[in-house]
C-alpha cells in the first residue's frame, strides 16, 4: 500500500472527512514521526512495531564495477522492528 492508497482507504472509511482532511492528517502524522527520528527518538506504534535510528560506522567499501576501494562515510539509517502482534498475525496459519 502506498501513501495515496492509504489516504483513499481512510477517506472511504470516514465519509464525514474530506479526502483533503485525511491527507492533511496522514501528512502531519508522518511528519511528526520523521521529526522524532531526526531528533534521535523512537516511534512506537503498539501492536505494529517500533521505528528507531541506528548508526553505521565509517568503513571501506569496494566499487563493484572497478574493484577499487572506496571510503564509505558514517551514516544514520532508519530501523524497524515489528511488534509481537504484527508478527503473530503474519504467521497465523
Amino acid at each position: 500500500m502506498i501513501k495515496s492508497e492509504l489516504i483513499a482507504s481512510l477517506a472511504a472509511e470516514n465519509p464525514h472527512l474530506t479526502q483533503k482532511d485525511v491527507e492533511r492528517v496522514v501528512g502531519v502524522i508522518l511528519e511528526k514521526m520523521i521529526v522524532a527520528l531526526e531528533e534521535g527518538g523512537r516511534v512506537e506504534l503498539r501492536g505494529f512495531g517500533a521505528f528507531s535510528v541506528r548508526s553505521r560506522p565509517a568503513r571501506s567499501g569496494r566499487n563493484p564495477r572497478t574493484g577499487e576501494t572506496v571510503d564509505v562515510r558514517a551514516k544514520h539509517v532508519p530501523f524497524f522492528k515489528s511488534g509481537k502482534e504484527l508478527r503473530a498475525r503474519l504467521n497465523a496459519d
